[in-house]
């Protein structure tokens, strides 16, 4: 593969305002929301050209925060072909291929040993 394989990261919270004080105040960054149907997320800023993966916090009714609350992406040219092969390894799928609007689509899975896993893809 031509790229790295991680392009997105999510840190799922119950209180968003209390999360989003949080962060910004640590990391001395200013957050902005990201329209998205069904999912409340505010963006931590990223340059797409530049390296390392941008994210967000989410808050996302069924998600909670706390222990398993970070989710890692991985890019794909379309994410219902890798989630296509989840169960054959031994993992499950949360939620099957999704819109997410003008943002392309995601796959969420569980692996083999019960961590939450995102599949990000354009198409």
């Amino acid at each position: 593969m031509s790229f790295n394989p991680v392009n997105w990261f999510e840190i799922y919270v119950d209180d968003m305002a209390r999360a989003r004080r949080f962060y910004e105040t640590v990391l001395k960054r200013t957050l902005s929301q990201l329209p998205s149907p069904d999912i409340e997320m505010w963006v931590f800023d990223a340059t797409p050209d530049q390296p390392g993966a941008g994210g967000s916090l989410v808050h996302y009714e069924g998600l909670k925060a706390g222990g398993a609350s970070t989710i890692v992406y991985f890019r794909c040219e379309d994410c219902a072909v890798e989630a296509s092969r989840v169960e054959a390894a031994g993992g499950r799928i949360h939620k099957p291929k999704m819109s997410i609007g003008p943002y392309g689509f995601i796959a969420l899975a569980v692996d083999t040993e019960g961590n939450m896993f995102g599949l990000h893809s354009m198409a």
